[in-house]
């Protein structure tokens, strides 16, 4: 028997659902505010301050720089971060995100030339609400994509392949990484 929304259960729809349950510690965690509403812990404004290899840092700009995503979704996941601490895209300076814009642009060259990429997903996430993890510094993920990265480990066995360590990964984008960007 169907029943309306109103009534407890859902109408069907053309949707297909993935119940994901185990997001909600995650999701959790967020509103204890470590990591996204202050600078005093907040990952992004800490990295500059560690070396390129302990902030797993690829390449520096004058107002932004470039770091592997800690939990990356694939192998060379990147972060184009403004150093200034700043939340949201319409808050940064036209300088940082001109030199966001042009980090991105190399990333892009430096991973389809180390890493044979097929293609990227870049985006941003802005505030909690929309899934930013970190949603008290700005930052953009470059994620390259390859034709037969996604499979079905990620939904069965909730493990993700990765196919280099991330150390190795970063001397590979850094080496790779022209002197002027």
């Amino acid at each position: 028997m169907i029943r309306d929304a109103a009534t407890g259960a859902a109408v069907p729809d053309a949707f297909q659902r993935l119940w994901n349950p185990h997001r909600m510690a995650y999701i959790d965690a967020g509103r204890e505010g470590e990591g996204r509403g202050h600078r005093d812990d907040c990952p992004f404004c800490e990295a500059p301050h560690k070396s390129d290899e302990d902030a797993l840092i690829v390449a520096r700009g004058e107002h932004a720089y470039v770091l592997l995503n800690l939990f990356p979704y694939n192998s060379g996941h990147l972060l184009v971060c403004p150093y200034r601490h700043v939340p949201l895209y319409d808050e940064a300076t036209p300088d940082e995100l001109r030199e966001m814009g042009e980090l991105t642009q190399t990333a892009m060259r430096v991973l389809r030339q180390v890493s044979h990429c097929d293609g990227f997903n870049i985006g941003m996430n802005q505030g909690e609400v929309a899934g930013a993890g970190i949603a008290a510094h700005l930052h953009q993920h470059i994620v390259p994509r390859w034709a037969s990265d996604a499979n079905f480990f990620p939904i069965i066995a909730r493990t993700k392949s990765m196919s280099q360590m991330l150390g190795e990964t970063r001397r590979l984008v850094a080496e790779g990484w022209p002197a002027q960007h």
